[in-house]
């Protein structure tokens, strides 16, 4: 099968067109998925008016999906079902999250950019969110492509890159923002992981950084070293020209992988507007120590 897809930026990213999602894909619109996603990375899909149900199934003919969440609070989880993500503003009566509520405060953490579950020993796949309802305006993602990032850097720079492992966790994330108010629970749950800073995407053939919020070492650095050099890598990977920005409409469903991008949510009136987007994320099949990198 051939997809009908449109360019949304002239660097990555594109809409498909004609796809009904209430409908699982079958396994040849699934491979037309996949191919589009090596090219593009994001890709968006308009006017899905689909349930729960539906993109969980959506996501599961991709791939295998995540079996747990990064959040704090899982007691109070209000979707039916627990690999879906919610990325909303909204208690489980669906009101809106009080100001000092630790999910409003942890959530917060959307705004820096990042690879989701790049935390997580195996990182994920790709992402789909799917927009139940949107504020009138603001609230956009913005999305990077950590290959474009990479290929910009000089030779040396990617010389003294390919080797390094950092490791990430939530908790590294949320200190940038004071956040520390975990249970004991919690912490053991977000210890940091190691993962390649340089990765090899095999659909694209092309090598990629893995950046991301969440690293708060890299292995073998002094830590102000580290952490200097991550940022000066971020700046420069999310420069205007390379950056797609999403304006959400309602029942957009966009998906994105995690291995060869980052975003980040925009603000928004979260104090006066509900925001409800839900998330599936697809699990990679190893950690990254264990993937294959190609030379060079």
């Amino acid at each position: 099968m051939t997809l009908q897809l449109t360019p949304l930026h002239p660097l990555f990213a594109a809409e498909v067109h004609g796809l009904d999602l209430r409908i699982t894909p079958n396994p040849d619109t699934c491979n037309a998925i996949h191919r589009a996603m090596d090219r593009y990375a994001v890709l968006l899909f308009r006017d899905q008016r689909i349930d729960d149900d539906q993109q969980m199934d959506f996501g599961a003919a991709l791939g295998p999906l995540e079996e747990t969440l990064g959040i704090v609070d899982a007691h109070k989880h209000r979707l039916k079902h627990r690999q879906m993500a919610d990325i909303s503003n909204l208690d489980t009566d669906g009101h809106l999250l009080a100001d000092d509520d630790r999910r409003r405060m942890f959530n917060l953490g959307n705004r820096l950019w990042h690879s989701d579950s790049s935390f997580k020993l195996v990182p994920a796949l790709y992402s789909m969110l799917h927009a139940r309802l949107v504020p009138p305006e603001n609230g956009d993602t913005e999305f990077a492509d950590m290959r474009l990032a990479w290929e910009a850097l000089p030779n040396r720079t990617r010389e003294t890159l390919q080797p390094l492992v950092a490791e990430h966790s939530l908790l590294f994330s949320r200190a940038q923002l004071g956040f520390g108010d975990y249970t004991e629970a919690e912490r053991a749950q977000f210890a940091p992981v190691p993962q390649r800073l340089v990765r090899w995407h095999p659909g694209s053939q092309r090598h990629s950084l893995y950046l991301s919020a969440h690293i708060g070492r890299i292995q073998g650095w002094p830590n102000p070293e580290a952490l200097a050099l991550i940022r000066d890598l971020t700046e420069s990977a999310t420069q205007r020209p390379s950056v797609y920005a999403h304006r959400w409409q309602q029942f957009d469903l966009v998906i994105w992988d995690n291995r060869t991008t980052m975003h980040r949510g925009r603000p928004f009136e979260d104090k006066t507007h509900p925001r409800d987007m839900r998330r599936v994320t697809l699990t990679d099949h190893a950690p990254t120590l264990e993937q294959a990198q190609a030379a060079g």
